[in-house]
């Protein structure tokens, strides 16, 4: 393992990890702290109320299914693919993704020799503009902590078992630096186009705790 420091919330079942990684209950540190910290920029006329509401209209513009479409471009476009690899942020844009803030983005390809997994060990850095607001487990300290330590028994823990010849790359967010994970594109799916492909792309296939799965059989897609 190696590590690096520089409806699409369709989560398959992995939703609900195990209860070390997740807790649910009162508000969170981050939460207070957000609280905290807006009133006292709004009591301070550091910053204002609509322009705190303008911000929180364009997170919340922001899903999953943004980074889908750059998932099933780059499984369908091998061009495409290549400029995600070498600039993930200029990709996004050309497909009229827009950042709101100064971050870089690297796309890491899953392959079937490694798979990444995305962690941010300090606080919560994460590819907002493409995923939107982060998973509560993402920014627990378990997950921080142990997806660094222990990736392959925080995976299991999701029912993502990585083969022991298989390379797992812990990529550690910073605040100026961002991952997506490419995830492989399943078998069976010759001839789909982009819409049915970014169907099958969730949430946690881009953050590296799931692979993408078909539907089940039987299942219209």
């Amino acid at each position: 393992m190696s590590a690096q420091t520089d409806p699409h919330d369709n989560h398959h079942g992995h939703d609900h990890p195990h209860a070390e990684i997740i807790h649910v209950g009162r508000p969170s540190y981050y939460e207070t702290m957000e609280t905290a910290v807006r009133e006292l920029l709004i009591e301070h006329r550091l910053v204002g109320v609509d322009e705190i509401r303008r911000q929180i209209e364009v997170l919340d513009s922001r899903t999953p299914a943004l980074g889908a479409r750059v998932v099933a471009r780059a499984w369908v476009d091998p061009d495409f693919k290549e400029r995600l690899l070498a600039d993930g942020r200029a990709a996004c844009e050309e497909l009229g993704i827009s950042f709101y803030d100064d971050t870089g983005l690297i796309a890491l390809e899953n392959t079937d020799r490694v798979h990444n997994l995305i962690v941010c060990t300090l606080c919560s850095c994460y590819p907002r503009p493409v995923l939107g607001l982060p998973p509560d487990w993402y920014k627990l300290k378990p997950y921080r902590s142990r997806a660094v330590s222990e990736p392959r028994a925080v995976l299991a823990e999701f029912g993502t078992i990585i083969p022991d010849d298989v390379e797992i790359r812990v990529s550690d967010s910073t605040a100026m630096v961002r991952y997506l994970v490419l995830p492989r594109r399943p078998a069976g799916t010759d001839g789909w186009g982009e819409e049915e492909l970014a169907a099958l792309v969730t949430r946690d296939t881009m953050i590296g705790v799931a692979p993408v799965e078909l539907p089940s059989a039987g299942a219209d897609r």
